[in-house]
């Protein structure tokens, strides 16, 4: 029975899907005016590890997760660099899904584009101005908040106490300091046709429609980080309880934000740390598993204490797997497809508790350490250590974690048969040189 904190509720509950057997989840994407930052990888990796939780329990899942190829800060680029709008956003889209490919992640199934849904945008937008929930302004449209007697739902705030400092937007045109922009006139940049002139669509409005188009008027889960609760995630349920008398999704999963040092991640500290170059200093595995070693709720702190911490634990997984494979490979023991079923529903039950990934790992190092000691047995029992090696192995699947280990060839036999006799001979100056070898091949 998976459970999840839903920040609608502000409760830890049990999962139950709208479509038995399956769920519909969308985390809001990117706006692809730059590379992805390590605080945009967090929730490409938290997503993708419910996603292969719910693959584990027997669902099958929907993921969309979209691209805002739309926005001020794409169209000031295209200006700066003298190109198009469209150059900038597929230039990001691209360094964007390499990312996710090099995180190893399940790429999302469905990846709609603002540009390629203006049609529906328009007409939700219109459809929302005749119910008389939103309002026209010189070209501008703007959502009216009072219309919705339940904003702030999401967010926990009240109209009169909401937090100060969010991005909103101070215009003397709208009825009420809070309300947002649907569609927003403009002259420079790329801009289409409707009812109101020329212009562009609201951030808001985007994803409340890609999910209608894509998924539904209600889908299982919307996710994405905890710094879109409000306003985004606040105003997207706003438009649908106008037109569709619902909270778009049943449950709101938001995971928390990263620091570097200790401190917020921000281009005016000049901290901003890449994703891809995260990636290719720490290595898919090293990042995925430090990501995951603080639970999705709380903040994720990136220092080299952390990642040193962090690369000791995934050692102590790794090296144990390393040594069943190659000792298996050298007594010519085929690998094992039955795994300890008992130890691995311990585990999916940490991660079933609203993914308790510290809980999970703590099983993963219950078996690593039965492993060891199987591997420390005098006749090693290769039984025993194939199945607590796949048992392992399938548990770091579910954290898009994947070992690879070395090729046991003929020549790397007969470097440990000749390191074996030198050793029992006491030739250890050959027993040295035969060892460097194999620690050179990766064998050791």
């Amino acid at each position: 029975m998976i459970k999840l904190y839903n920040t609608k509720t502000l409760r830890i509950e049990e999962f139950k899907p709208i479509h038995e057997g399956h769920v519909d989840m969308y985390v809001c994407g990117p706006t692809v005016y730059d590379h992805a930052h390590i605080g945009n990888a967090r929730p490409m990796i938290v997503f993708d590890v419910l996603k292969r939780l719910f693959e584990e329990e027997g669902y099958t899942v929907t993921y969309v997760s979209n691209f805002t190829d739309v926005d001020d800060k794409i169209i000031n680029k295209a200006i700066k660099e003298n190109t198009s709008e469209k150059e900038i956003a597929e230039r990001y889209i691209k360094a964007y899904t390499d990312v996710r490919k090099m995180l190893n992640t399940e790429l999302p199934d469905i990846t709609p584009r603002v540009t390629e849904t203006m049609d529906e945008i328009i007409a939700f937008i219109d459809e929302l101005v005749k119910s008389n929930h939103a309002y026209v302004v010189d070209g501008d449209v703007y959502f009216s908040v009072d219309s919705i007697p339940t904003y702030g739902e999401i967010s926990h705030q009240k109209l009169d106490q909401l937090e100060v400092g969010a991005r909103i937007d101070a215009n003397d045109q709208k009825k009420n300091p809070y309300d947002f922009a649907l569609w927003k006139k403009t002259d420079a940049g790329i801009k289409w046709e409707s009812p109101w002139g020329l212009g562009r669509p609201g951030w808001h409005t985007e994803c409340v429609v890609m999910i209608n188009d894509n998924l539904g008027s209600l889908i299982d889960i919307h996710g994405g980080g905890q710094d879109l609760k409000f306003p985004h995630h606040e105003n997207e349920v706003a438009q649908q309880e106008a037109l569709h008398c619902n909270t778009l999704a049943n449950y709101w999963i938001h995971n928390a934000m990263v620091n570097i040092d200790g401190m917020k991640m921000s281009k005016s500290l000049g901290n901003i740390r890449w994703a891809k170059d995260i990636v290719e200093s720490l290595g898919v595995n090293l990042t995925r598993w430090l990501v995951s070693s603080v639970h999705y709720r709380k903040e994720l702190n990136f220092s080299d204490e952390v990642i040193e911490t962090a690369r000791k634990e995934l050692d102590k997984v790794l090296n144990p797997l390393k040594q069943a494979h190659i000792k298996g490979a050298l007594a010519n023991v085929e690998a094992m497809e039955e795994y300890d079923k008992a130890l691995y529903r311990e585990y999916l039950d940490q991660l079933d508790d609203d993914l308790n990934t510290p809980n999970a790992y703590a099983v993963i190092f219950e078996a690593v350490k039965k492993l060891n000691q199987a591997l420390r047995q005098r006749n090693i029992d290769f039984t025993t250590v194939g199945t607590l090696k796949k048992t392992v192995e399938k548990m770091l699947w579910t954290l898009g974690i994947e070992p690879s280990y070395p090729v046991v060839d003929e020549e790397a036999r007969q470097l440990y048969t000749s390191w074996d006799e030198a050793k029992k001979a006491k030739d250890f100056a050959s027993a040295d040189v035969y060892r460097a070898k194999l620690m050179e091949k990766g064998l050791l």
